[in-house]
């Protein structure tokens, strides 16, 4: 961990930004399943909203893959899940019992591999997936580009006028470190900050 920090504190765009904030840490969730349900409440919801949906959902149902399953979809619909979330939820509670996802399994395979066999899933994108790696599993090297804080943080350190591919190739510069460098450019703009912090905290 501490060579990150020695890296980025030596880049003179995230640098600066470690010196403000300290030693930015991955937390990786316990369980994957209950972190993916989670981020799927929070798709085009605010922080509110989806807070509000996991706790009802949480009394309601066993999170588990099972528990999701065998709950009616009124269950969930009562909730506060859309009909759409609904049906996504469903399959990931499908998925993870078909194939027996979990931290453990996911462990030892390379990041696009994880990323491909969660975007297979209804309902999981790519920004999902990103938020899975770094949150969930705790890889280093993750630039979620999809991720709108992101753009907003770059712009705001770098300078306008880079598109998401240009974006992703200047960040090659803070490999292999590159979720860390995404924390600190969430930093970039207070607003977002907090977000981001829910979110980990999750």
């Amino acid at each position: 961990m501490d060579s990150a920090f020695e890296t980025l504190r030596d880049d003179p765009d995230i640098g600066p930004l470690v010196d403000r904030h300290g030693e930015l840490t991955l937390d990786p969730a316990e369980d994957l399943f209950e972190r993916l349900v989670v981020s799927i409440l929070r798709q085009q919801v605010s922080m509110a909203s989806a807070a509000a949906t996991r706790e009802r959902l949480f009394d309601a149902v066993e999170v588990t893959p099972a528990g999701v399953l065998a709950a009616d979809d009124e269950v969930l619909r009562d909730a506060g899940l859309s009909r759409q979330k609904t049906r996504y939820v469903n399959a990931v509670a499908t998925a993870f019992d078909e194939h027996g996802y979990s931290i453990d399994y996911f462990e030892g395979m390379d990041d696009d591999a994880v990323r491909n066999d969660l975007t297979d899933i209804t309902g999981v994108g790519d920004w999902t997936a990103d938020m899975q790696l770094m949150f969930s599993l705790g890889r280093e090297d993750v630039f979620p580009v999809g991720d709108l804080g992101i753009r907003k943080g770059f712009t705001t350190l770098i300078g306008e006028g880079y598109d998401r591919a240009e974006m992703v190739e200047y960040a090659e510069r803070w490999r292999p470190y590159r979720s860390y460098a995404s924390l600190y450019l969430w930093r970039v703009e207070e607003d977002v900050a907090e977000s981001v912090d829910e979110v980990a905290d999750e």
